[in-house]
């Protein structure tokens, strides 16, 4: 566990604690940059993400105080975080985008066709599977399907580690199978402001929830 104490005006004191016992591991000031804000302070098992704004991203190794810097304009800041602990890589989002880092700094993967419904990440909405190998997400939809309303979107289904698109479920998806109008308005009322998504692994099941109080189960 990660203790961030009130900053001075050129470093940050922190400690980290054994979570089970409490135990100090690690007690130590940071430096910073003077009259710069913390946009923020993230703790990875061993590695501590640190960055000001509009300064490089520090990675820390605080085992060893090994320090990598990422170049600013590479790395801005991202509105969230979700670390991959399996494969020891991290996600970002900002501005509706996702990326994976490691933790030399590298940039692993961009995705083609992941752009998410919401600007600023609500992560209610992105389910990470247990291989750590699959993102789904609700998106925005392909600004040139005619079936997609301007509150619906998309759910799509993607690779982690390649980017690719692998699946994607959306309102045109379905006209071939039934043309019915009525059939085509409940999908894409199903696709229309989604605020909750979750993924079964073992029934193969997505599950959404939007604000017109609607629950959709997609199944293959």
């Amino acid at each position: 566990m990660l203790l961030i104490y009130t900053r001075t005006s050129s470093s940050i004191p922190l400690k980290i604690l054994n979570i089970e016992d409490g135990t100090v591991l690690k007690f130590f000031n940071h430096l910073l940059h003077r009259n710069k804000k913390v946009d923020f302070i993230e703790q990875f098992n061993e590695k501590l993400l640190v960055k000001q704004d509009g300064e490089n991203l520090q990675i820390l190794d605080v085992r060893n105080f090994q320090l990598t810097e990422v170049s600013s304009t590479e790395f801005m800041t991202p509105s969230a975080f979700i670390f991959l602990y399996e494969l020891q890589l991290f996600l970002t989002f900002r501005n509706r985008s996702v990326a994976v880092w490691n933790f030399r700094g590298e940039l692993v993967t961009s995705f083609e066709d992941h752009l998410l419904w919401h600007p600023d990440c609500n992560t209610n909405n992105i389910y990470i599977t247990s291989d750590q190998d699959l993102i789904i997400s609700y998106c925005k939809a392909d600004s040139t399907d005619s079936f997609s309303e301007e509150n619906a979107g998309s759910i799509n289904i993607s690779n982690i580690l390649t980017g690719k698109c692998l699946a994607k479920i959306k309102a045109g998806n379905f006209n071939e199978q039934k043309k019915t109008w009525k059939f085509q308005n409940t999908i894409t009322e199903a696709l229309e402001d989604i605020t909750a998504l979750y993924y079964d692994e073992e029934r193969d099941e997505i599950y959404t929830g939007n604000r017109h109080g609607l629950v959709h189960v997609w199944a293959n």
